[in-house]
């Protein structure tokens, strides 16, 4: 069964759907928050996995973050990753007041960006009892370094100079400046090399395979002076002893921040390959969110599961 619902996170109303399993005889149930993609929206991926765990037995929240989708915040398609952050705990503040939710047994999970932000929110967070990512991403390093940590440096700066730039502007009473943030145009997607991220978010965010009206490839340019400084997993020890599982495509060219982080790591942990697919695959190809939602069951069966 799904609901719409509210709450609140930091003074701004985040709209969010509850997913509760059909049969509730048993009482409460453990329950998983569930992060979207930067420039996603709860409809799409986030809802894929909510509806697949949900038949597992899990309450599952998937919700916009602040600033984005039906969610307040203003200016629109803002990329705030400490607000991103703490749209994670507010959902878990959330499922706390739920009659339907066993408070002592809350998982995250986070896919693409929310694969940095709900690893960020959980460090310090200490009733998120389970983390798990998929196709995980730092927004912070993707953005300054580039998705292969290649880019140079004179990148982000020229970036940072158009931020100041526009937060300059806004105070003289300039619209803010909202820029595209993946490919419009199949001709647009083949700048990039195939089976990357922006190569195929194309195809995943502007066709009918995954395309929904409120995400509407747009974001905030100035959003960059935020998302400059920002490291998911600078203190992703924190999260120790608590459990992470990190989920990755092996064709994924953002499988070296799941990599990197799970070698790093020093709690309880796994990095679960799935062998063809790449970051995008993993948002709604069957023949691959089947085996990663068959690992997720696994895992939060076995921490969250009293």
């Amino acid at each position: 069964m799904k609901s719409d619902v509210r709450f609140q996170s930091n003074g701004l109303t985040i709209a969010g759907h509850l997913y509760v399993p059909d049969d509730q005889s048993k009482g409460s149930s453990p329950a998983i928050v569930i992060g979207h993609p930067m420039g996603g929206v709860k409809e799409q991926t986030a809802a894929i996995y909510a509806q697949r765990l949900v038949r597992e037995g899990f309450v599952t929240l998937t919700f916009d973050a602040a600033y984005q989708g039906e969610s307040s915040g203003e200016p629109r398609y803002l990329e705030d990753p400490v607000q991103r952050a703490e749209d994670v705990r507010s959902a878990v503040s959330f499922l706390t007041t739920r009659n339907e939710v066993d408070q002592e047994h809350i998982g995250a999970l986070g896919i693409c960006a929310s694969g940095g932000y709900v690893p960020f929110a959980a460090q310090t967070d200490h009733r998120i009892k389970a983390v798990a990512t998929v196709s995980a991403a730092c927004m912070g390093r993707m953005w300054s370094h580039g998705v292969d940590g290649k880019q140079n440096e004179a990148v982000v700066r020229g970036m940072l100079d158009q931020a100041a730039a526009d937060r300059t502007n806004e105070a003289h009473g300039v619209s803010p400046h909202v820029g595209q943030l993946v490919p419009a145009t199949p001709e647009e997607a083949k700048a990039f090399p195939p089976k990357t991220m922006f190569h195929e978010a194309y195809d995943y965010y502007r066709t009918p395979r995954g395309e929904h009206p409120r995400s509407a490839n747009r974001w905030l340019l100035r959003s960059i002076d935020r998302l400059a400084q920002y490291d998911s997993y600078a203190f992703i020890n924190l999260i120790a002893p608590r459990p992470l599982l990190m989920i990755v495509g092996t064709e994924a060219d953002t499988a070296h921040f799941s990599r990197e982080v799970v070698e790093s790591f020093t709690g309880p942990k796994e990095l679960y390959w799935i062998e063809g697919a790449t970051h995008i695959d993993l948002y709604d190809r069957d023949q691959f969110v089947t085996p990663a939602t068959g690992k997720l069951k696994e895992f939060f069966s076995e921490h969250l599961v009293a």
